[in-house]
């Protein structure tokens, strides 16, 4: 089908547009037509992409399903897909229906609530698709407004403080990109990224302000990506306003935010960092190795401390956000079949956990880890679902979570046995929150009064959830649906990287 992409990222913003113009009234039955066709448009949009998977060649490296218009005068609409962000479209339409779902208890301002996500759901698969600079750029900083908006809005007590937290941080992380792209056009005269892809920038060693740059324009370039990269990870140490958000976001938005958004980091480091900038990113990957692996560490201990749960599973991303990050800058088949396995998985099994705080705090109004105890003897599908996606999170075999932290560290030990040791204590630290977060909220005696009423899961939460627990099963049980998809353009990435670095490899940032 012509534009299949084009159809695919634009029925949630025609929805949007549907609600805005045709809409009318706070009434209830007004609020429950905003839900209906905002899960309606997500549906749609997850079966349409179906056509996308079924129709991709996985053994085809290059980029498939190319629509590309002139757009402005010198800049054009380019959008296409290959192995390595095809099955971050399928994440996301599959994920923004359960998403909608999840908001049906939501009552204040539901029309723009519902258009808030959609528009978001455009924006974020015109990240994963755009292959124009340009208009990856315009789709990548389009996406803070609505999780702005959303936060802002709809979050908690101290929701304004959150949501400009959340979008200076990303905001100014991109400014360096927006200037390293500039810099791009002006060197290789397009914004074509396929194009781009086999430019070679410069990388003779420069003289700037008395530093000897090794790696020259591709470690500047490498940096003013990475600058952006790496807060919408987010890496350590600029990952402060990560749990901030999501502790003020509602439900939804912490979903969203853990399962999709956070993966446009990654997958920006796959697309422009490693291929673009080889150079830069080999002379810069024994530091970002050791700042992925002082991440795990230290963001699964600061876990431990939390008595938010929203907080603490918050943490909990920073830290296998770390496994991807180690992954990606091995540069090996391994490592990075790895660190998308653990994005696609981390989407499924972190958005899962967000839902289950949401299931409690819509009961009790409160995140607090102490207001809990003895759930299973009131809720006891609510403590299966609990038990599963906890196990999920810190790598049971047989899940999802275990086949990502698995090849991330097979490949890092290929690299650097000290930052794959240092990592692997990160599969304890992650036991030892996760097993004391669910034996603290599930088990014990029910001696808090307000909890001897609370119910458990209705058939509409548990619907939610289903999708979610086979996605995790199937993928832990049968990962090559993922591996053998992604593995060709991997295969390909890697080839290419290994030509284009020095043979020596141990170049650094020099003072002259």
């Amino acid at each position: 089908m012509d534009n299949l992409l084009s159809i695919v990222t634009f029925i949630p913003l025609v929805a949007a547009a549907i609600l805005a113009l045709f809409l009318r009234g706070e009434d209830a039955a007004a609020q429950r037509n905003a839900k209906w066709v905002a899960l309606l448009a997500t549906s749609a949009t997850f079966l349409v992409s179906l056509a996308i998977l079924t129709g991709f060649d996985p053994s085809d490296t290059g980029f498939q399903f190319v629509e590309e218009y002139d757009w402005i005068v010198g800049l054009k609409y380019k959008m296409g897909v290959d192995g390595i962000s095809v099955l971050f479209v399928m994440l996301t339409t599959f994920l923004m229906p359960i998403t909608i779902a999840s908001c049906w208890g939501v009552e204040s301002r539901v029309k723009e609530y519902m258009i808030a996500f959609l528009v978001l759901e455009t924006l974020m698969l015109g990240v994963f698709c755009a292959l124009d600079l340009v208009l990856f750029y315009l789709f990548f900083e389009a996406g803070l407004i609505p999780m702005f908006l959303i936060i802002g809005i709809w979050g908690g007590k101290e929701r304004i403080y959150a949501s400009f937290k959340f979008f200076l941080y990303t905001f100014l992380g991109s400014v360096l990109m927006l200037v390293a792209m500039i810099a791009m056009y002006f060197d290789a005269g397009t914004t074509d990224i396929a194009v781009l892809l086999q430019h070679n920038f410069a990388s003779e060693t420069l003289n700037l302000a008395g530093f000897q740059i090794v790696g020259g324009m591709q470690t500047l370039m490498f940096l003013a990506f990475f600058a952006s990269f790496a807060v919408k990870m987010p890496m350590w140490p600029v990952h402060t306003w990560l749990p901030d958000a999501h502790v003020q976001a509602p439900t939804a938005g912490s979903v969203v935010l853990a399962a999709i958004l956070l993966k446009m980091g990654g997958y920006g480091f796959l697309r422009f960092s490693l291929p673009m900038f080889p150079v830069g990113a080999d002379l810069l990957s024994p530091l970002v190795l050791w700042m992925s692996a002082i991440a795990i560490v230290y963001t699964s201990l600061v876990a431990l401390a939390q008595q938010d749960m929203k907080k603490l599973i918050a943490y909990s991303s920073v830290a296998h956000m770390g496994y991807v990050t180690m992954g990606i800058f091995a540069a090996n088949q391994q490592g990075i079949d790895g660190a998308i396995f653990q994005m696609i998985s981390h989407g499924f099994i972190s958005g899962a956990l967000f839902l289950c705080v949401g299931v409690i705090y819509d009961r009790m109004h409160t995140r607090d880890i102490d207001a809990y105890g003895g759930l299973v003897t009131r809720m006891p599908a609510y403590a299966l679902i609990f038990m599963f996606f906890t196990m999920a999170n810190v790598g049971l075999p047989g899940t999802s979570g275990f086949v990502g932290e698995f090849l991330t560290l097979m490949g890092i030990f290929q690299v650097n046995t000290w930052v794959a040791a240092v990592a692997t204590s990160g599969v304890i630290l992650s036991a030892a929150y996760a097993l004391w977060l669910y034996r603290r909220v599930v088990f014990g005696d029910l001696v808090k009064e307000g909890l001897r009423s609370i119910t458990d899961m209705d058939r509409r939460e548990r619907a939610i959830f289903a999708p979610l627990v086979a996605m995790t099963l199937l993928l832990g049980i049968y990962p090559s649906l993922v591996t053998d998809i992604i593995g060709p353009s991997v295969a390909q990435l890697t080839a290419d990287y290994q030509a284009a670095i020095p043979v020596s490899g141990d170049t650094q940032l020099a003072m002259e």
